[in-house]
């Protein structure tokens, strides 16, 4: 199917639904996913076929690239047990927290694919401000990190604020204001609508 579309895009956000609903499990979706990361390789190989002249080197080393990358990518993430689980209970915990605070897709969506990487390029032009704030991130990873497993294995030695992640939000819940800025139309038509 993605050599048909030419779009890893397309297959995963078709098979995305069939999880949501229980018809496969994450875990059979995983290597799917990763066959249609190196199935979308097939459009770059083709387009450096095409290239004429001078150009079709260049091309082909980018293509060959592209390959590469999502092969080494399938090497380091599939062929151990252990280390397919991390990106199978990352893809979880995702949808954990989106089904948790319906919002959260939206905003990961907007700082993963807009602010992150506009921040990372302007910041790219001054090497020293980069660094901060690369090393601000993983500092912020780490206490995170640091903190999920307190809470999962020394819940009882934590303050009483830190034992859930309820400290973060507003006094009855963070979910509710944003839901209803965000999904106003999901509360309508499910009768819920009490004017947003």
């Amino acid at each position: 199917m993605t050599v048909l579309v030419q779009s890893s895009s397309v297959f995963t956000s078709s098979i995305t639904p069939l999880v949501g609903m229980g018809v496969i499990s994450i875990d059979r979706m995983f290597p799917l996913t990763l066959g249609s990361n190196i199935g979308t390789t097939a459009t770059a190989v083709l387009a450096a076929l095409a290239a004429t002249g001078d150009k079709r080197r260049t091309t082909i080393q980018v293509a060959i690239c592209h390959l590469l990358f999502n092969i080494f990518g399938i090497a380091v993430f599939y062929p151990v047990p252990f280390m397919r689980k991390i990106p199978i209970n990352f893809a979880k915990t995702l949808g954990n927290t989106t089904a948790n605070y319906r919002w959260f897709a939206v905003v990961y969506l907007v700082v993963m694919f807009l602010i992150l990487p506009l921040t990372l390029i302007a910041m790219s032009f001054s090497l020293p401000l980069l660094y901060t704030f690369i090393a601000l991130i993983l500092t912020i990873g780490l206490l995170i990190t640091v903190l999920n497993l307190l809470q999962k294995h020394a819940n009882d030695k934590l303050p009483e604020k830190l034992r859930t992640w309820k400290f973060s939000s507003s006094s009855a819940s963070v979910s509710g204001p944003y839901d209803s800025i965000f999904f106003c139309w999901k509360k309508k038509v499910e009768g819920e609508y009490r004017g947003c």
